[in-house]
């Protein structure tokens, strides 16, 4: 559905405000967004990709049932890893959901890792021109028989700055931007957002952030939490299911390898780790692009951002 369709369904006015909470795994922002839910007496909104399906849950660090329960989630658990469920159809889902919330909050929560899903809500997706779908056939096959490296290195020939800001472990998204630049013969990043659509909200971005050090160990100390909460076991179940898009994800397919014998199971869990670590790195990237967001060091007392907050708001 074209966004101007969407604006035109939305019936609130701009007095509402949406609180965006954005950071690197790892980082507290769940904890966050529970605190400022309670203080605004609101409810959230989940901008996770992977947190969507109910079927992954210890490996995408989903709220507890005692998190859910301490404030009113929206967009956790409510697919299946065999929906075929796109960033088009959550900036939809979002913002019909958002209408129903501003209707009876002015203060809502919107929190999650998943920067392209995030800008959906807040900025609109980019419009690009339709390519020969030969193309992304040809991607694929060439996926299937070179591998992934093979594409981000011809990303990285064709548009370094789509290479250096995309979820570049993420096939899809690889091969997504390589048909654009082959289709078009420009770059991918080339059709990013020329015109802001403006939204019948205020969105107040706020950021959680740590020395590189600090956020690497917190990575690290997760990855061994969710393996003795069962992680093995949960991609155990999901095995079958691992040529689905949503299990392309860290977490997931470092195990897949472990039970396909290539890996043992010491370096699969290193490797989790270091792409969980990359993945930080590249969406620290991408939320650093959006100047206006006021960010915050983990460690801030939560009085803090909330004082800040309470100034912005007035």
């Amino acid at each position: 559905m074209p966004s101007f369709v969407i604006i035109v369904a939305i019936s609130y006015t701009m007095n509402k405000i949406l609180i965006s909470i954005v950071g690197p795994t790892a980082i507290g922002k769940t904890a966050l967004s529970i605190q400022l839910a309670k203080h605004f007496k609101t409810e959230i909104i989940s901008a996770d990709s992977r947190q969507f399906y109910k079927e992954m849950h210890i490996g995408t660090a989903a709220p507890s049932s005692e998190e859910l329960q301490a404030a009113k989630h929206h967009f956790i658990r409510h697919k299946s890893i065999k929906d075929n469920y796109n960033v088009g159809d959550f900036e939809k889902d979002a913002l019909q959901t958002l209408d129903a919330l501003f209707k009876i909050h002015d203060i809502v929560i919107m929190v999650g890792g998943s920067g392209l899903y995030i800008d959906a809500v807040t900025k609109g997706l980019d419009d690009f021109p339709e390519v020969d779908q030969s193309i992304r056939e040809t991607l694929n096959k060439e996926l299937e028989t070179h591998g992934l490296i093979t594409l981000q290195n011809k990303l990285k020939t064709l548009d370094i700055q789509s290479y250096n800001t995309i979820t570049i472990d993420n096939p899809h998204r690889v091969i997504r931007a390589l048909e654009i630049c082959i289709g078009t013969g420009k770059p991918y990043s080339s059709f990013l957002k020329k015109v802001k659509i403006k939204r019948p909200f205020k969105t107040i971005s706020i950021g959680l952030t740590a020395d590189r050090e600090v956020i690497y160990h917190r990575i690290n100390q997760r990855v061994d939490m969710m393996m003795n909460e069962g992680l093995l076991e949960e991609a155990k179940n999901l095995y079958n299911y691992k040529s689905l898009n949503a299990l392309n994800t860290v977490g997931y397919k470092e195990l897949f390898n472990y039970f396909d014998g290539i890996w043992t199971l010491d370096f699969a869990v290193s490797e989790i780790k270091k792409n969980t670590r990359r993945f930080a790195k590249r969406q620290l990237t991408w939320f650093k692009k959006n100047e206006s967001t006021i960010w915050f060091q983990f460690e801030t007392q939560q009085k803090v951002i909330i004082d800040t907050l309470e100034k912005l708001i007035l």
